[in-house]
């Protein structure tokens, strides 16, 4: 009994160094990411005289001016709204048509089942440089260059490759007595996805959400070729132009980046836990 208690507590100072060793890194790594961000807003809180004079401090008072002339001067309400409007359609479109074909997919047995998979999986392997010449061309012809659909339809079909893919392989791993029980209780097909298959795919579809989104949100080219006008440019197109308008207006720079990266913070706050548990499905038997 002597010889067992120091054996303990050394075993319980070694595993609290490792610990404590394991969140100092962690917090080292979280403060290197975070630092931009951090500077990034409290830039925006300044002047660039100040900014220049004193990149690293902070500041004296927090002023909103930057951001107020980021958003009416340098026209980000218009951005803003205009990356809004593409956005929302085409996160709604990819996560609904992801989830009903990777549920058919996962639990419909048909005749070239495997063949409609692999081939709408060949979609990953297809750059959008690719097929850009091509789009904008079919786009002409159907009369919807320099609309919102310009954008919309081709960005919908270019997420449904990988939306389906992650949503087929998170149905095929909920347990099939599931859906067997609700249809023994009298529910139909389209009930039991609903009611009780989409309920437990929350972690895949918070997880397509998000990276939906902020594919959608930071698309640059698609939107320069096929949105050229000035009224539809989102965010992105608006960033390069007021960049280039406002080069050596540091603080202004990062009140615009600021009104940029607040909503896809936002939405990543939002779907976190369920962000987190999909990506980590299955990781665990």
């Amino acid at each position: 009994m002597s010889t067992l208690a120091p054996r303990r507590r050394d075993l319980s100072a070694a595993r609290a160094a490792g610990l404590t060793g394991k969140y100092a890194i962690l917090i080292g790594f979280s403060v290197f990411s975070l630092f931009p961000l951090v500077w990034m807003w409290l830039a925006a809180l300044r002047s660039s005289s100040e900014v220049y004079a004193s990149p690293f401090s902070l500041p004296s008072h927090f002023d909103f001016g930057n951001i107020v002339k980021a958003w009416t001067v340098g026209r980000f309400s218009a951005y803003f709204l205009n990356s809004v409007i593409i956005t929302v359609p085409t996160v709604v479109g990819v996560v609904a048509i992801s989830a009903l074909s990777g549920y058919g997919i996962a639990r419909f047995r048909f005749r070239l089942r495997r063949a409609a998979f692999y081939t709408l999986l060949l979609g990953l392997m297809v750059p959008f440089q690719s097929v850009m010449i091509p789009l904008y061309y079919q786009l002409r012809d159907m009369s919807l260059l320099g609309t919102y659909w310009a954008f919309i339809l081709p960005a919908t079909a270019l997420g449904l490759p990988f939306g389906t893919f992650l949503m087929q392989s998170y149905f095929a791993g909920i347990p099939t007595e599931l859906a067997e029980a609700a249809r023994i209780d009298g529910g139909g097909e389209f009930r039991v996805f609903w009611s009780i298959m989409l309920p437990l795919a929350g972690p895949a579809l918070g997880s397509l959400t998000v990276f939906q989104f902020v594919w959608t949100w930071n698309a640059f080219l698609m939107p320069l070729l096929y949105m050229q006008s000035e009224a539809l440019r989102p965010i992105p197109l608006g960033m390069m132009f007021f960049q280039g308008r406002y080069t050596q207006d540091v603080s202004l720079i990062a009140a615009a980046v600021t009104i940029a990266t607040v909503p896809v913070i936002v939405m990543y706050l939002i779907f976190q836990r369920q962000f987190v548990r999909g990506l980590t499905a299955g990781a665990v038997k």
